[in-house]
């Protein structure tokens, strides 16, 4: 083999490189396709979840708040509030706000009725419950 990096080296490269691409692309799509329908969780799909989910919208929540890493950086992780607090907790901090600690960030007081923070909290049950391979890493979100 000489020195040199010809013409025909470089198109066997750039070959080899792209067939071994695609089949890695391939088997990585396969493996997601078996993969995701077990990690699915629809049968716990409520109406009250998908009013919840309403709320959580319609509040812009997530314009403080990460669910399950999306969002904004301002506010709590809320993917795993749930296992970590409860449904009572949670009801009760969103009734309490603002807290009016001085130096501390303010949640704004939305005024919800007990069936709107009853379906707030199954949502936020229900994004607890899903198969996230553990993330996000740090339990406190």
């Amino acid at each position: 083999m000489s020195g040199a990096f010809t013409k025909s080296m470089a198109r066997n490269i750039f070959f080899g490189g792209t067939v071994f691409f695609f089949l890695l692309f391939l088997a990585l799509s396969f493996d997601s396709t078996a993969t995701l329908p077990k990690r699915d969780n629809r049968a716990n799909l409520t109406p009250a979840v998908a009013n919840g989910k309403k709320i959580w919208e319609t509040r812009n929540c997530i314009g403080c708040h990460t669910l399950l890493g999306e969002g904004a950086y301002f506010a709590p992780e809320l993917g795993n509030v749930y296992p970590r607090r409860g449904g009572d907790f949670i009801k009760a901090w969103i009734k309490g706000q603002p807290s009016g600690a001085p130096g501390r960030r303010q949640m704004p007081q939305f005024n919800l009725t007990e069936q709107q923070l009853d379906d707030l909290v199954a949502f936020l049950k229900y994004t607890s419950e899903i198969n996230t391979a553990n993330w996000p890493p740090n339990i406190e979100g």
